[in-house]
C-alpha cells in the first residue's frame, strides 16, 4: 500500500502469467480500492458481491465486462458499477493487457 494519499495506480500493477494480478490500493471498513491486472486471455469469472456495490474503472486497453447476462465492451476512461448482488466480471478478449481499477463498498470488513 502506498504511504502517502497521493497514489499512481500503474505503478502498483501486478501482472503474472499464471492468474489476474491482484493489488490494494486502499482499504478501510468502508471502502476497498484495488487493482486487477489481465493478461491476454485471462479473466475474473462472473461473480457477486451480497451487500456490496462495485465499480470497474478501465486504467489501460479494453475489455469485456459482465453485469447480469449483459456483456459490454469498455475501454481506457470508462467504467462499469455493478450494485449489491449484481453478478460481474471481466474478460480480456484482446492481445494486450488490462489494467482495472476496482472500488468495491463497503469494504469487506463490514460485508
Amino acid at each position: 500500500m502506498c504511504p502517502t494519499n497521493v497514489i499512481s495506480p500503474q505503478d502498483h500493477a501486478i501482472y503474472s502469467p499464471a492468474k489476474m494480478g491482484k493489488t490494494t490500493l486502499f482499504e478501510s471498513p468502508r471502502l476497498l480500492i484495488g487493482l486487477n491486472a489481465f493478461e491476454p486471455g485471462q479473466e475474473h469469472a462472473p461473480h457477486a458481491h451480497a451487500g456490496a456495490d462495485k465499480v470497474y474503472y478501465v486504467l489501460e486497453g479494453e475489455g469485456e465486462f459482465t453485469l447480469n447476462d449483459t456483456k459490454v465492451r469498455l475501454r481506457a476512461g470508462q467504467m462499469l458499477a455493478a450494485p449489491a448482488g449484481e453478478p460481474h466480471g471481466v474478460r480480456n478478449d484482446t492481445d494486450k493487457r488490462l489494467l482495472v481499477m476496482a472500488a468495491i463498498a463497503p469494504g469487506p470488513a463490514l460485508m
